[in-house]
């Protein structure tokens, strides 16, 4: 059977939690839930407000990890600072799974570019994860949804240069492009296999720039809003989005297209169904 997302073109707060009961999916335990937490300067991540009702509901704990480069979230003491500025300790439980070391080692032993991914400490603390995603464009990746969240959200500091230089830190910035694209699906695969069953998607197709949120300066968004995605799938969620975006009527589409095909973006699908992470074909349920 092919692996349903369900889909609405009606973004709010209560849909996204109608769209997750449809689900019918229970998350066992402790629930990490994923979210980004959003760069300083950058005004088109989605804020906890819109989460709440979601997060409220399935009460787990929202978690994130140190970035890799120089801004407001790459120590633990700026990124716990940024998360007390946009609002989310406000609101929720934090938990910064790699705000002190050493990481989890997670291993890959079928990855094809890295055999080992480098995790918050803490995601040992969790039994399930909801993962929460802005889909939109991203400046490496073309764009970012539920495998960029899998991989390089869930990923440590140092993880995240480990992956994005395909298994040699000090390539952070100038390994081979497909070659990061396919450590991401790696990366991912390792975090999908650690929970198993006991996780949920959430792609939320609204004020999609060009630019990821972790840009302190990003385009604003190019393309009209165009709903929610929930799903079991990881790789369906994603590529459900993508053919949403080419299916589209809206003429400024061609922006994001131009930054999906220039970095590639579709190979992380790719390389992510060839892993075995999830399914290209999907059954989309719309729902009003």
């Amino acid at each position: 059977m092919k692996p349903i997302v369900y889909f609405s073109r009606t973004i709010t707060p209560e849909k996204v939690l109608e769209l997750y009961q449809r689900l019918g999916k229970e998350l066992p335990g402790k629930v990490a839930i994923k979210v980004h937490s959003g760069e300083v300067g950058n005004q088109n991540f989605l804020r906890p407000p819109f989460w709440k009702p979601i997060i409220d509901h399935v009460g787990g704990t929202v978690v994130e990890c140190n970035t890799a480069y120089p801004g407001a979230r790459n120590t633990t003491k700026r990124h716990m600072k940024t998360f007390k500025k946009h609002g989310w300790s406000d609101h929720f439980p934090i938990d910064l799974l790699d705000a002190e070391g050493p990481d989890m080692v997670l291993d890959i032993p079928q990855g094809k570019i890295i055999q080992k991914n480098y995790v918050g400490k803490d995601m040992a603390h969790y039994d399930s994860t909801l993962v929460l995603s802005h889909f939109k464009g991203h400046p490496m990746g073309g764009y970012g949804g539920a495998i960029k969240q899998l991989s390089i959200g869930f990923a440590s500091s140092k993880g995240k240069a480990y992956i994005h230089g395909a298994g040699v830190l000090k390539h952070i910035w100038t390994a081979d492009h497909d070659s990061f694209l396919e450590a991401m699906a790696d990366a991912a695969l390792s975090v999908k296999e650690y929970f198993g069953e006991n996780a949920v998607y959430v792609n939320v197709m609204k004020n999609m720039s060009v630019d990821c949120d972790c840009c302190a300066i990003a385009k604003d968004p190019c393309i009209a809003d165009i709903g929610i995605l929930v799903s079991l799938d990881p790789v369906a969620i994603d590529q459900a989005c993508v053919d949403l975006v080419y299916a589209c009527d809206d003429p400024n589409k061609s922006h994001l297209i131009k930054r999906i095909e220039s970095r590639n973006g579709i190979h992380t699908i790719e390389a992510a169904a060839a892993l075995g992470l999830g399914s290209r074909e999907y059954e989309l349920v719309e729902v009003e």
